[in-house]
């Protein structure tokens, strides 16, 4: 196969996968933006956490949060969690976000919980605490969500990929942080 070839199989195996995803994740999203503006609403905080590449979806979408998408507005309070974390739940788990949570999250927060294939020790253990302490959960996830969407309670939210490759997975959450970002600020500013 010629590698132009490879690349546009590429851009449609993309394309079908989003086309796919429209009509079973409008509605959880719809829900997840009426929960974090209601959190920023009332002074709460929304907390972001992912290991691995997931990682960089959560600082992502804790950037856009403090700076902006596409339109000029104040910073909303969120914030990107660090940590190294582990990828999979086979590896030892690093309790850095849940550490974080318990020192930083409080009722009426929201964490946005970003994990591939929802089997991160270090982002399950992060929304076990989040839990505890009366938070709201969205985790973000792909395949079957995992270990991580066994665990959500009925108040959570679960934004799951219809997607079995991590790259489809990844490109799809990118597009649902923005989805979250952009009705944030469409309830907060309005068209």
């Amino acid at each position: 196969m010629p590698l132009q070839q490879r690349i546009q199989d590429q851009f449609q195996a993309s394309i079908h996968m989003l086309a796919d995803a429209v009509d079973l994740l409008s509605e959880p999203l719809a829900r997840s933006v009426q929960l974090l503006t209601d959190c920023l609403m009332h002074e709460g905080k929304i907390l972001t956490c992912g290991s691995g590449s997931s990682g960089l979806a959560a600082r992502h979408a804790a950037a856009i949060l403090t700076d902006r998408l596409d339109r000029d507005r104040p910073g909303l309070a969120a914030i990107a969690l660090s940590g190294g974390g582990a990828a999979h739940s086979s590896e030892p788990c690093d309790p850095l976000f849940a550490r974080q949570i318990s020192a930083l999250g409080h009722p009426g927060d929201v964490l946005l919980a970003f994990s591939c294939f929802g089997q991160s020790g270090a982002v399950i253990e992060a929304v076990q605490v989040a839990q505890s302490r009366d938070m709201l959960v969205i985790a973000l996830v792909g395949g079957e969500g995992g270990a991580l969407a066994e665990i959500l309670r009925e108040e959570d939210v679960l934004i799951c990929a219809p997607a079995d490759s991590p790259a489809r997975i990844h490109e799809t959450l990118l597009l649902a942080s923005h989805c979250l970002c952009d009705g944030i600020d469409y309830l907060l500013l309005g068209a």
